[in-house]
Parts: structure tokens; C-alpha cells; sequence
């Protein structure tokens, strides 16, 4: 009972702030750019450098501690042609000490997705390169699961300010959603995680600012993330006939997606017809 009180009253605060933002644009103030106006205060700031060295330092500890390596030849690839020279790169040594590259694949992916660094799908298909299609599956869905959690927790701490300065327009959009499908919310995030109708890094960061539930944000991650990752790694299998990103999602993958995640809300429609009938 005292929960059913309390999630109105959150979701009507909720709705307060959103509202304030909304009013601010309108004065001569908010009208300002926003590069004026920086979001995050000086502790949240200093906490999400804090986060960030710790997470870098890690990285690091784990790349000093891996076999030699020409490491000079190693960069973050932003290129298929890039990404077929790093491919060339770490064969030999990707099969020489499995164990360490995968521990340092998996370490490099998870620290971009957590700080939202551009080139994890750069990573995806390096994975189907030099994994093959089963390992490399399994080891993108894990390490952009457990980024995206990262991210999930770093901007439940730090992200409100963040995110209602760069996206208010959208968060108040996603929040109405949310909000309008709460009983069969799990449906809805696996649509949202398996079409591209909104970006992977704003759910990431908006989810935890609606109160989507933890496990309920997990599972559409884990699951809902799947058919993409098996269509970029399958992709990276023939990375040699690749000329860019953009032909990985041409009209007929994206209607497989589009029907997969239809097939997911199929039960919120069913119940709804239900209702009405």
C-alpha cells in the first residue's frame, strides 16, 4: 500500500523537475546555449572523474601485466579500413595467449561502453573476425550487457543533470512511455533494445532517471541485444567485403529487426485488444 502511495508521488516529482526544465528553455535564460550552463555539480563532477581513473586504472594495471606486444601497431579502430589492420595485428597474438586477449578485449569493450566511447561496434565486428560467430556472440552480448550496467549505475548516481541538460525533450518522451506501459514494461525495453528507434547510449543513461527496474533493464539488455550482436559479428566474418558501418543495417536487416521487436510487444497488443473487447 505505502508503495503504491509513494510511486505516484515520485513519478508527479518526476514530472515537476521535467516541467521546470521545460520552463527554463522558455526564459530569455534558458534560450542561452547549453555549453553556458554546465550540468554537473562540483562533487558529482569530481565523482565521475573519480569513477573513470578507477575504471582507466584497471585498464591499465590489465594491459601492463598482458604479454608483449607490438603495441604501438594497437589503436581504437574508427575505420573498417582500420579495423582490418588491427585484425592483422592481433591474429597472431589473439592465438599465441588466448586467455589474456580475451581478458583485455573484454576489458577495453566494457570501459567504452561504461564512458560512452565511440567504436564498440568497431569491437563487434572485430570479435566476429577473429572469434567466429558463436564465441564472438557470446562475448559482445556479455561485454555490452555488463558496460551498459556500468553505465546504468554511473548515471544513477551522476546522470540526472546530465542527461535532462542534453536530452530534455526526449527524456520527457521516454518518460511517458515508461509510464504508460508499466505492466508489461519488460516487453517494451526488448523493443526498444532490439529495434535502433532510440539510441543504446540514451536508454543506457535515461533508464535509471524513469526508474526503470534494474532486473527489468537487465534482461531486455541481455536478451534484447542479441540480434544485433549476431548480425555484426556475423558481419565481421567477411570484413574484407565490408566499405563501411552503414552497410550492416541496410533496409532488410532492419525490417528483421523491426519484426523481431514487433514479436516482443506482441503480448502487450494481444492484452490490449482484450481489454477493449
Amino acid at each position: 500500500m505505502l508503495h503504491s502511495v509513494m510511486a505516484p508521488t515520485r513519478n508527479l516529482i518526476r514530472d515537476e523537475e521535467l516541467g521546470a526544465i521545460s520552463d527554463d528553455d522558455d526564459s530569455p535564460s534558458g534560450k542561452r546555449s547549453k555549453l553556458d550552463r554546465f550540468p554537473l555539480s562540483r562533487w558529482e563532477l569530481a565523482v565521475s572523474l573519480g569513477v573513470f581513473l578507477v575504471f582507466s586504472s584497471g585498464l591499465f594495471c590489465i594491459y601492463i601485466t598482458m604479454p608483449a606486444a607490438e603495441f604501438g601497431k594497437l589503436k581504437l579502430p574508427r575505420s573498417i579500413s582500420d579495423l582490418r589492420l588491427l585484425k592483422d595485428n592481433l591474429a597472431n597474438y589473439a592465438n599465441e595467449y588466448p586467455a589474456q586477449f580475451v581478458l583485455g578485449y573484454c576489458a577495453t569493450y566494457i570501459f567504452m561502453q561504461t564512458f560512452m566511447i565511440p567504436g564498440t561496434i568497431f569491437m563487434s565486428l572485430l570479435a566476429g573476425a577473429l572469434f567466429g560467430v558463436i564465441k564472438g556472440v557470446i562475448l559482445v552480448v556479455f561485454n555490452a550487457t555488463a558496460g551498459a550496467t556500468c553505465c546504468f549505475f554511473l548515471s544513477k548516481l551522476i546522470g540526472r543533470p546530465l542527461i535532462t541538460w542534453l536530452w530534455p525533450d526526449k527524456l520527457r518522451f521516454f518518460q511517458a512511455e515508461i509510464g504508460k506501459r508499466r505492466d508489461k514494461l519488460l516487453n517494451y525495453m526488448l523493443f526498444l533494445r532490439i529495434t535502433p528507434t532510440l539510441p543504446n547510449l540514451f536508454i543506457n543513461l535515461a533508464s535509471p532517471i524513469v526508474d526503470v527496474p534494474f532486473h527489468v533493464f537487465f534482461l531486455a539488455t541481455l536478451v534484447g541485444l542479441i540480434p544485433a550482436a549476431y548480425i555484426t559479428v556475423r558481419a565481421g566474418l567477411a570484413i574484407g567485403d565490408l566499405k563501411s558501418v552503414k552497410d550492416l543495417y541496410d533496409f532488410k536487416t532492419l525490417s528483421v529487426l523491426f519484426l523481431i521487436g514487433f514479436i516482443s510487444i506482441l503480448p502487450t497488443i494481444l492484452k490490449r485488444k482484450k481489454i477493449y473487447e
